[in-house]
């Protein structure tokens, strides 16, 4: 077998990593998962085993000084991603971490200065932009096939029980960052901006409707693009039917995906406008069949990157555009008012904390000792 042309590392093991290693272990032997890292040392045996990795490390600093590494996959709860990301780049090893990438823009941009600093990259997992069918729909769009982007419809409706936030990090303003907004749509309306492009304004409402958590489980939101172009943005984890759904509606056709956790391209569907129907053969010459959006799109586009010598996706500047919105969406909904993009800044509360010490209901979380 040719050695492996990549080496990675993965800190936590939990049910996300999992992912990630059947992805890497999809892109053998050009990939190798040198070490990996975990509080919990028979939990991160059992995945080395598995997974057939030869070195388990009791901690991030001792991987990066005992390994060589091209990239570190941060697997771990969303308060963990900044201070790891930040070791990885003093280390010298680009990180791809988990969404989403830090709990505030204000950690955000602690990134980016380090980043400067170093010249290492931090990448964040948004793997829905790199299924086949968005990337075909991308390119139709950009190249101005499809006439302008007028409409879109992002909706995220799932269902997760009371039980779900027994988990001790979950449903915390200050360990996950948020509720559905931050941990669960932000997939979908990165898929969304990806292909309209940035937005400029968003006004939201946002609600605990149901369950036990100090941050919602529910936000909507109506949103203006630069290009003028709206949208309309529903995340929710009170959904008994659960679909993702994303809805463009271009000047000279509507694209729609419905699916759950992934699409392939069978889940899309294309209608063109009418005086426009040679567009359905440019749609459907485009597309494969078969593959699911996943782990594995994305981390074959990085490495590809790599190879070649370009800067792979998602940068820290993308996934900021995207958490930024996340921020607005929350600081529309306690201020009750219109949210500019840039408008959060400097020491603006929303900079620092995604609740803005602004939430409207009390906390009935225990408190983490």
């Amino acid at each position: 077998m040719p050695s492996p042309t990549f080496r990675v590392g993965i800190i936590g093991t939990g049910g996300i990593a999992h992912a990630h290693a059947e992805a890497l272990r999809s892109l053998a032997p050009r990939v190798e998962i040198a070490g990996v890292v975990d509080l919990d040392r028979d939990r991160a045996q059992e995945f080395a085993e598995r997974f057939g990795v030869d070195r388990v490390h009791p901690d991030a600093a001792a991987l990066f000084a005992s390994e060589r590494l091209d990239l570190v996959h941060i697997c771990t709860p969303p308060q963990t991603h900044t201070p790891l990301a930040v070791q990885a780049m003093r280390a010298g090893v680009p990180s791809l971490v988990e969404k989403p990438t830090a709990l505030n823009l204000g950690e955000v941009d602690e990134l980016a200065a380090v980043q400067a600093e170093t010249g290492v990259p931090v990448l964040t997992v948004f793997q829905h932009r790199f299924g086949a069918a968005a990337r075909h729909l991308k390119a139709l769009a950009e190249a101005g096939e499809l006439g302008r982007p007028l409409v879109a419809t992002c909706e995220t409706l799932w269902y997760r029980p009371d039980e779900y936030f027994d988990v001790p990090w979950r449903g915390r303003w200050d360990v996950e960052g948020g509720g559905p907004t931050m941990g669960h749509g932000i997939h979908q309306f990165d898929l969304l901006f990806a292909i309209f492009g940035r937005w400029s304004q968003v006004s939201a409402f946002a609600a605990r409707q149901l369950r036990p958590t100090d941050t919602e489980d529910v936000s909507t939101a109506l949103v203006r693009f630069e290009n003028d172009a709206l949208a309309t943005v529903v995340n929710s984890l009170v959904s008994p039917h659960e679909t993702s759904r994303l809805r463009f509606d271009f000047e000279y056709a509507s694209v729609e995906v419905q699916h759950l956790y992934g699409y392939t391209s069978e889940d899309w569907t294309f209608t063109p406008a009418p005086g426009h129907e040679h567009l359905a053969s440019r749609w459907s010459g485009g597309l494969d069949s078969g593959s699911k959006s996943g782990h594995l799109d994305q981390l074959r586009a990085i490495f590809d990157a790599l190879e070649a010598g370009e800067a792979p996706g998602v940068d820290l500047a993308e996934a900021r555009h995207t958490l930024e919105f996340a921020a607005a969406t929350y600081a529309s909904a306690f201020r009750g008012t219109t949210i500019d993009a840039g408008e959060l800044a400097g020491d603006d509360p929303f900079v620092r904390s995604m609740s803005g010490g602004a939430v409207p209901w009390a906390p009935v979380k225990e408190v983490l000792v």
